[in-house]
């Protein structure tokens, strides 16, 4: 059987990730929304790690506002063009590595800590509650944690509304509808009041839970939308004011899970 590396290396290893955040509006939507709230509760020129950087776009655009940044990859091909990209950026340090050991780094390292990725591919229990507590022991007290997440019913409505919604329960669904995680996935999605209890005897305090693309992913797949520069400013700025709304969250695809390390 392949190791959960393996599957998710297969992946990306095909994938065009360095361009997944600039080529759709929901990506742009995405980045928006994370940066906004990067900005919101990080302090200019913070320490801040970034575990799961992928190619980079969030780690060196930080770092080149002043953040002084290390991003951890684990995918070669990933990690790659994280190095390429990174080259000449001195407040950008690049580290091959994997959530759920993050042992080089000492406790309390970082003012901000970022996991925008890993709990996307992290199935078994002991794997994920690893990963959290890493990213909250290298944080600081009264640091911030970000940690993304999928809604496994964003998951449904952005890539099974096309003539394979059985296919799609069968994958993220019991047959009483309590929601799977397997390797196998690739991606797995959770229901959000799920994702929320794994923090429950962490030492973490709740932030907020936020929505980051909407529901434009499955949206921009109509022929028929369209969506103005000018119009998509004002559409960002619109779902800001309500991406934290409990009854909203269910329909976005990627979400937000913000904590302070207590």
């Amino acid at each position: 059987m392949s190791t959960r590396t393996e599957i998710v290396s297969s992946f990306y290893d095909q994938a065009d990730e360095d361009n997944r955040l600039l080529r759709s509006r929901h990506g742009q939507l995405e980045y928006a929304v994370t940066m906004h709230y990067i900005h919101r509760f990080a302090a200019p020129g913070s320490s801040l790690l970034e575990v799961g950087a992928g190619t980079g776009r969030y780690s060196i655009a930080l770092a080149k506002e002043g953040f002084h940044v290390t991003a951890v990859e684990l995918v070669e091909s990933n990690f790659s063009v994280l190095q390429k990209n990174s080259r000449g950026i001195e407040q950008l340090k690049p580290v091959q590595g994997d959530a759920t050991d993050l042992s080089s780094f000492a406790d309390q390292s970082f003012d901000v800590t970022l996991v925008l990725g890993p709990l996307y591919h992290l199935y078994e229990k002991e794997d994920i509650h690893k990963a959290i507590n890493e990213a909250i022991r290298v944080t600081k007290k009264n640091g911030m944690i970000f940690f993304a997440f999928i809604s496994v019913y964003g998951i449904m409505y952005a890539n099974y509304l096309q003539g394979n919604w059985a296919a799609g329960m069968e994958e993220n669904f019991t047959k009483d509808y309590s929601v799977r995680h397997f390797k196998e996935q690739l991606f797995t999605g959770y229901d959000i009041t799920e994702f929320e209890k794994l923090f429950e005897e962490k030492p973490v305090r709740w932030i907020t839970t936020t929505g980051t693309d909407g529901i434009l992913e499955p949206i921009e797949d109509r022929a028929d939308f369209d969506i103005t520069d000018q119009d998509f400013k004002a559409f960002v700025n619109w779902y800001l004011a309500f991406s934290e709304k409990r009854e909203l969250l269910g329909n976005t695809n990627h979400l937000l899970y913000l904590c302070q390390r207590l």
